[in-house]
């Protein structure tokens, strides 16, 4: 079940999120008060996909559930940048990452963003096929972007709300208006 992360013990939302961090990403992991500052940030959206089968409720005053994946992006008022995004091993491939990202693609679309931007390292060819199926396009390559092992990114986006380029053709006049 995906959650808003301003529905969640905050508490509960670092230590889980911080361990799946460690597993997934090692040294290049986010710290724990990182991820603290992360989810307290202003323009912030995260979402948590939570294991509800075990009848734990996602309130604070009850017992935790286990968290499955995470992800979050910010809004600058245009562009949606997603910020992290990340599936607990024993939990992949089962269709959470993409319904983490489909969820952040609705709600920043709703919210007015035009263009949803990410970062992904060049050797991710999962994540990279979830975000080109859900029309990600590549638009460049960040050098030595992942540390501390020095992996580099794609750039990629994905359009949210058509540009209009160009003036508006002029509405004729008839008779009458003028």
């Amino acid at each position: 079940m995906i959650v808003r992360g301003d529905t969640v013990d905050r508490e509960m939302a670092v230590a889980q999120m911080g361990a799946l961090e460690q597993d997934l990403f090692g040294a290049g992991a986010w710290s724990a008060n990182a991820v603290r500052q992360e989810l307290d940030a202003p323009a912030r959206a995260y979402y948590f996909d939570v294991d509800d089968t075990d009848g734990h409720s996602v309130d604070a005053n009850t017992t935790s559930p286990r968290m499955r994946g995470y992800a979050g992006y910010w809004y600058d008022g245009y562009d949606a940048q997603i910020m992290t995004i990340g599936v607990a091993k024993p939990h992949q491939r089962e269709g959470i990452g993409r319904a983490l990202l489909e969820r952040m693609i609705k709600d920043a679309k709703d919210a007015g963003a035009e263009r949803m931007l990410l970062e992904v390292r060049v050797d991710n060819d999962a994540a990279i096929a979830l975000y080109q199926s859900l029309g990600f396009k590549r638009m460049g390559l960040r050098k030595r972007y992942y540390q501390p092992e020095g992996v580099d990114a794609y750039t990629m986006s994905l359009e949210l709300a058509p540009r209009v380029v160009g003036f508006a053709a002029p509405t004729p006049h008839t008779a009458e208006q003028q």
